[in-house]
């Protein structure tokens, strides 16, 4: 077995909309950066990455080879190729996303699903929570969002 930590951050930007595993939360600023901006996507893809010892997601999908917009879950789902390319196979991930006014409860679930349709796993390997920083940080005082997740794979057999 293998472990990853990605972390991943981003300032609000309220020209776009708050895309968050591949989920679009309505009335809600989104996120500043390439591709759709997908924080949690993102961390997701780095924990994957770093587990299997194939770097991380400048290095595969950097802003020069990905269009800004481009969903995060499309390089997910590059990533979980590569990821059964070398014979690994992802046993789950768990994510937190930490935001402070934006209420997570009822995304969460379909967060779950989304992200597990790109790697195709079941809903059941992914665990997506949410959490506030009690007002303190850039998070607390509604800058940004901030992510991490923690992914498990299995190295390749004999």
């Amino acid at each position: 077995m293998r472990v990853g930590i990605g972390y991943d951050v981003h300032a609000f930007d309220e020209s776009r909309p708050l895309v968050l595993g591949g989920v679009t939360i309505e009335n809600a600023p989104g996120l500043a950066g390439w591709s759709d901006a997908d924080a949690l996507t993102h961390a997701v893809t780095d924990a994957i990455l770093g587990a299997a010892g194939l770097g991380d997601l400048g290095t595969h999908f950097g802003a020069e080879q990905v269009a800004e917009g481009v969903s995060s879950l499309e390089l997910l789902a590059g990533t979980s190729k590569m990821l059964a390319d070398k014979g690994f196979r992802l046993v789950n991930v768990d994510a937190v996303v930490a935001i402070q006014e934006v209420r997570m409860s009822p995304y969460r679930d379909l967060m779950a699903a989304r992200l597990a349709d790109a790697l195709g796993v079941d809903a059941g390997a992914i665990s997506v929570k949410a959490t506030t920083t009690d007002r303190l940080g850039f998070v607390g005082q509604g800058e940004g969002i901030s992510c991490v997740a923690v992914a498990l794979i299995e190295e390749p057999r004999g």
